[in-house]
C-alpha cells in the first residue's frame, strides 16, 4: 500500500513541474493566478508530505516556497488585470 505521504509529495511535484514546465514554454506567464495557485498547492502538498515524513530540510525548502507564492497570489488579486474590458 502507498504511504499518504508518498501521494501528496508527489501530486505536489507533479503540480510544480507542471508550473515550471508551462511557464519555460511560455504556455503560462509567472505573473498569473494559475501560475501562483499551482505553486502555492504544490508546494504546500510537498510541505505537508515532508512534515510527515519527518523531512525538515525540505519542510523548509517547501515552507517558504509555498508562502511566497501565496504572497504572490494575493498581490495579484489586488492588483488590477490590465487585460480586463470594463
Amino acid at each position: 500500500m502507498v504511504e499518504l505521504s508518498v501521494i501528496l509529495g508527489s501530486v505536489g511535484v507533479l503540480l510544480l513541474l507542471l508550473a515550471f514546465f508551462l511557464n519555460l514554454f511560455k504556455i503560462l506567464m509567472q505573473d498569473t493566478k494559475t501560475y501562483a495557485m499551482l505553486n502555492v498547492v504544490g508546494a504546500g502538498l510537498s510541505c505537508y508530505a515532508s512534515v510527515l515524513i519527518d523531512y525538515m530540510p525540505f519542510v523548509i525548502l517547501e515552507g517558504t516556497w509555498a508562502l511566497v507564492a501565496f504572497i504572490g497570489l494575493v498581490r495579484l488579486y489586488k492588483v488590477p488585470d490590465k487585460n480586463k474590458k470594463d
